[in-house]
């Protein structure tokens, strides 16, 4: 009987081989203006080599004042199309899809960036994001208008790019989160108060996208089944159900999305998603590149830097992560969402096994899964998977590869995979610089 895993999924729009996605995870090795590199290009070209079947880019900002951090390409102007097509056409070489994840952060801005030094980011509430302090002013009609046209010529560029869909970033806190959450969207107009009006900024960009490239584009939405606002902070209000987001899932297929991403969590990094540890010395080394992005930084460098204080952070850090699986961290509420929804459903969480992810296929909670750091452990996965096995040196889980990505090339960084050798793994990191721009 053929594996579940490496049966091809079929969308309205689009065939991927097998059931595995590389979803969406940053590096801070382009061009600081947003200009693409090389090494994205090599970073991108591991997975479609190890067998995954469709890669979700990395947060692609679709304005200098959506971008997380510097160095992050973007699909702002189309100038970047040539860019993007490269990347593609190295991706396609391998039989995969290549998906561009269309982004904004919104307040979730980590490090601005010389370009936004002197502006506040632009969000739908004038109300800093809890964890860092991140400042923001709520966007006028106008800023909203013109970011819905940033979204949808973004979408057009993708697809002059020759790619293969787009995704909606409207998950981890970021601006369509910011819209969409009762906990964060404190708006008194049209964009704000019931769910209904919440929605109507995701809403109005999928209408938007699809005046602009049409129905036959692939386009899904990662969303949020819930934000649990309140998981790190049992303070702040704990924001949209499950019963929300699936009403709101129903109206995003309703508004011509193909397919569904679903994931959790009002912010990120988030308690319970990534699961897994939260390494605090490396946080102690390489949080300094946030102590001038947000009022609470100084606030957040203390915790991590004086081990005494280390325990008041883990007990509100991990004071709901026993809730959650290690893998597999959202599977129920993406069942769920798969009830309520005819468009096929992929979901993102921490997926390793093989064994767990034939369950969730076979048994319908979702159609695909996502993954991100066990493919930065071991970018050949998929074949692993394909023969049968499970990786013989796994991902732990540790997120020293997210905490080392505000400083450092993203990659794995948990030395232990290497039985201790530093050189061998710094190696592997470097990788990504193979081939150099320049010989």
């Amino acid at each position: 009987m053929e594996d579940v895993i490496f049966q091809p999924l079929k969308f309205r729009n689009l065939t991927v081989k097998n059931r595995l996605f590389r979803s969406s995870i940053s590096g801070r090795w382009d061009n600081y203006n947003g200009s693409g590199s090389q090494a994205r290009i090599n970073w991108e070209t591991k997975f479609a080599r190890g067998g995954i079947g469709a890669i979700i880019t990395s947060f692609v900002p679709v304005h200098i004042r959506g971008r997380i951090m510097p160095n992050y390409a973007m699909i702002d102007h189309d100038d970047k199309i040539p860019f993007w097509r490269a990347v593609g056409n190295a991706v396609h070489e391998y039989d995969c899809r290549f998906i561009m994840q269309l982004s904004h952060s919104g307040r979730q801005r980590d490090v601005p960036g010389a370009e936004n030094l002197m502006n506040r980011a632009l969000s739908s509430t004038d109300t800093m994001d809890s964890f860092h302090g991140l400042l923001c002013q709520a966007m006028t009609l106008q800023e909203i208008k013109q970011t819905i046209d940033h979204f949808a010529q973004g979408a057009r560029r993708a697809r002059e790019a020759g790619l293969d869909g787009v995704e909606l970033h409207a998950s981890h806190g970021y601006l369509f989160t910011q819209f969409l959450s009762s906990a964060i969207n404190d708006r008194k107009d049209e964009y704000g108060g019931p769910l209904e009006n919440r929605a109507r900024f995701l809403l109005d960009v999928i209408h938007a996208i699809r005046r602009e490239v049409g129905r036959d584009f692939h386009l899904q939405v990662k969303i949020n089944a819930v934000d649990n606002n309140n998981a790190l902070y049992p303070w702040e209000k704990k924001g949209n159900t499950l019963e929300e987001s699936i009403q709101i899932c129903k109206w995003v297929e309703q508004a011509g999305a193909d397919a569904l991403h679903v994931s959790i969590g009002s912010m990120f990094p988030h308690p319970q998603l990534p699961s897994g540890g939260f390494p605090l010395d490396e946080a102690n080394w390489w949080y300094g590149n946030m102590l001038s992005a947000g009022v609470r930084g100084y606030f957040n460098y203390t915790l991590f830097h004086y081990k005494l204080l280390r325990p008041l952070f883990y007990a509100f850090w991990n004071r709901t992560k026993k809730e959650r699986p290690l893998e597999g961290v959202c599977a129920e509420e993406a069942r769920e969402v798969k009830k309520a929804v005819s468009i096929p459903v992929i979901n993102t969480g921490g997926y390793q096994s093989g064994a767990l992810i034939r369950k969730v296929i076979s048994e319908g909670w979702c159609d695909g899964v996502t993954i991100a750091r066990p493919l930065i452990a071991n970018n050949d996965l998929p074949h692993i998977l394909q023969r049968g096995e499970e990786p013989d040196r796994p991902c732990s889980f540790c997120n020293r590869c997210l905490v080392n990505a505000l400083g450092n090339p993203l990659g794995c960084y948990d030395v232990r995979r290497y039985n201790g050798d530093r050189d061998a793994m710094i190696r592997e990191v470097m990788t990504v610089y193979d081939p150099a721009p320049f010989r």
